[in-house]
């Protein structure tokens, strides 16, 4: 079962565009319901969530974590967790009747059941939830529906396989198409195409909606009914506290963006359920700490026109080259993605690489001819145009160019005067090397020279100015280490 269902929550599934608003319900019926008696005649909230309806539906101890009304305004039904005592989850409703609401009441066809995360349909003629006891089950807690009947509700029927499994599904969020989204049992938010009168088989949505943590939290996703953006929660690097709310848009190719935390006027420390999004578009109703909350739905223009953080796609594979053979690698441009462009992105490299291996960020490409051995981290960054970053790294393993004697470049190599005053020469015998790395560093790891010298015999080192004391010579020829200690007076 879903974690103590305590973290459940209900998509609205009703669009948030006008269009479609006018589409879903009869104008003249949403004319039966004065404008000051929608949503239960609470007073409409601004930026900063509130509480919804206290004494109402909010009641001290009382976890209600989603609230869902129907299009033409006149039906709200929402789901508790467990009041006055813990027990099963079941599904309340409250009506406007004669000019008034009447007191919430448990919903007829919760009677014996496990039920929850009641959403209308578009038209209003349904109730999608999830519920256990419920005629044609699949699994433990399948997505259900109850339909309109005269005045009154059915009794849940099971939405079939496919949506559901042998495993749990919870909160079922309807789109345009009757297409459903929802959250299975392994936490991950998932889809079912609506074709040819049946359902698809689920396809989990992909990375960065799931698989962006390492716990399950059962995303409950609200998407609107053109699938223009997705509403879920998540725990997340950078949120406020437990689960945040957050939000994606549906890109072009299909998939959707990183998602954007709704920020500390609706999140907090406590533990968010999912925002369901009103009939008028003109709220979002969610759970905070046991209570519901509403506020207005301007967040969603607004942060679809904020900066997107770019995120990493795919893990650059790691590579291998050979000291003195020449190297190249180009980054792959999907390694990372930005959902305001690709093209807002910069590359860098900010760990050490190989002697003799440059990265060029504008090509993407690390080339060269490694003159050093070893196995190296390399770090990638990627930052766009106002420093939002991502970051990535690759093993790179240089390996050891065979048939190089150590023994004789060592007797080979002179390094003099020592002590030095301001010249060190070097000479590299007759010993056959194609490239040699030097670098000079103090004791305490400085370095204080770096250069490299291609099929060359001698060198001098000019250490004018440097501070005198005890100074490390490393040799790297031909992927062959050689140290030398030397004094500078």
């Amino acid at each position: 079962m879903k974690k103590n269902c305590l973290h459940i929550s209900v998509p609205l599934k009703t669009s948030i565009l006008p269009v479609l608003f006018s589409l879903m319900i009869n104008p003249g019926q949403a004319q039966t319901i004065p404008v000051d008696s929608l949503y239960l005649g609470q007073t409409p909230p601004g930026d900063s969530a509130v509480v919804f309806a206290p004494g109402i539906v909010t009641l001290p101890n009382r976890n209600v974590p989603c609230i869902s009304f129907s299009p033409d305004g006149k039906s709200a039904v929402f789901y508790v967790a467990f009041w006055p005592n813990p027990g099963s989850p079941y599904t309340m409703i409250a009506e406007y009747i004669n000019d008034r609401w009447s007191t919430p009441a448990p919903a007829s066809f919760t009677a014996n059941k496990t039920t929850g995360e009641p959403i209308f349909a578009l038209n209003g003629s349904r109730i999608y939830l999830f519920a256990s006891g419920v005629s044609n089950q699949v699994g433990s807690v399948d997505l259900s529906y109850s339909e309109k009947n005269g005045t009154g509700w059915s009794n849940p029927k099971s939405m079939g396989n496919p949506p559901n499994l042998s495993q749990d599904q919870y909160h079922p969020s309807i789109v345009s198409d009757t297409s459903v989204y929802f959250s299975t049992s392994s936490g991950d938010i998932a889809r079912c195409q609506y074709q040819n009168g049946r359902y698809e088989p689920r396809v989990i949505l992909p990375f960065p909606i799931n698989k962006a943590n390492t716990t399950q939290t059962w995303g409950d996703p609200y998407v609107s009914p053109d699938e223009s953006y997705l509403i879920f929660k998540s725990t997340r690097t950078g949120g406020y506290g437990l689960n945040d709310i957050y939000i994606s848009y549906k890109k072009a190719d299909g998939g959707w963006t990183n998602p954007k935390n709704l920020g500390n006027k609706i999140n907090t420390q406590y533990d968010e359920t999912a925002g369901d999004i009103t009939p008028d578009g003109k709220y979002m109703t969610f759970g905070s700490n046991k209570s519901i909350y509403w506020v207005s739905t301007s967040f969603i223009e607004t942060l679809k026109n904020t900066n997107f953080v770019p995120y990493l796609k795919s893990k650059p594979k790691n590579q291998t080259g050979k000291v003195g053979e020449l190297f190249n690698y180009v980054l792959p441009d999907s390694t990372f993605i930005d959902d305001d462009g690709n093209n807002t992105l910069t590359c860098y490299i900010t760990s050490r690489l190989p002697s003799g291996l440059e990265f060029d960020s504008e090509t993407l490409t690390l080339a060269g001819t490694p003159t050093e051995a070893g196995t190296f981290t390399v770090t990638v960054l990627a930052t766009d145009a106002v420093e939002a970053s991502a970051s990535t790294t690759f093993s790179l393993k240089i390996n050891v160019a065979s048939g190089i004697d150590n023994q004789g470049l060592n007797q080979n190599i002179r390094l003099f005067p020592n002590p030095v005053k301001d010249k060190l020469h070097l000479s590299f015998g007759t010993g056959a090397y194609r490239n040699a790395n030097i670098m000079i560093s103090s004791i305490a790891g400085e370095i204080v020279v770096s250069s490299i010298m291609h099929r060359g015999s001698t060198a001098t080192i000019d250490l004018t100015g440097k501070a005198p004391g005890i100074y490390v010579l490393r040799l790297s020829i031909d992927g062959e280490i050689i140290n030398r200690k030397f004094c500078l007076e």
